[in-house]
């Protein structure tokens, strides 16, 4: 097995073990099956072609950071008219806040992740 120059960051999920070590494709495969919904974990092209669950994962969290993204942008003129006082309505806001910045920190991992399977695969 050839070993990949894929280098790691501070992106690199924990879960995913070191390009080129034994066994990582799969922990890649299961982390990513971990971040589409799980009807999609079976489908055989998507569990034959770790290349393309990473495809599918990448598009499944760039529609999550968007709906937070719209979550948070509309709280404060949505609750309101939905009965949540406004402490509930700040902790909704400062939630959807860190949910945007965890969601985007994910999709940097798997952009890394996507990218040292490509890489891993044209050798």
């Amino acid at each position: 097995m050839t070993l990949t120059t894929t280098r790691i960051g501070s992106d690199w999920p924990c879960q995913v073990k070191t390009p080129g070590s034994y066994d990582w494709e799969r922990s890649a495969a299961k982390w990513l099956r971990e971040l589409v919904p799980a009807r999609y974990a079976s489908y055989p092209a998507l569990l034959r072609h770790p290349v393309l669950l990473a495809r599918h994962a990448q598009i499944q969290v760039q529609n999550e950071v968007r709906v937070a993204r719209t979550a948070l942008q509309t709280a404060r003129a949505d609750l309101p008219r939905l009965g949540m006082p406004e402490s509930v309505i700040e902790h909704t806001i400062k939630m959807y806040a860190a949910e945007v910045m965890q969601l985007q920190h994910i999709a940097r991992s798997v952009r890394a992740v996507t990218q040292a399977l490509v890489d891993q695969n044209g050798r």
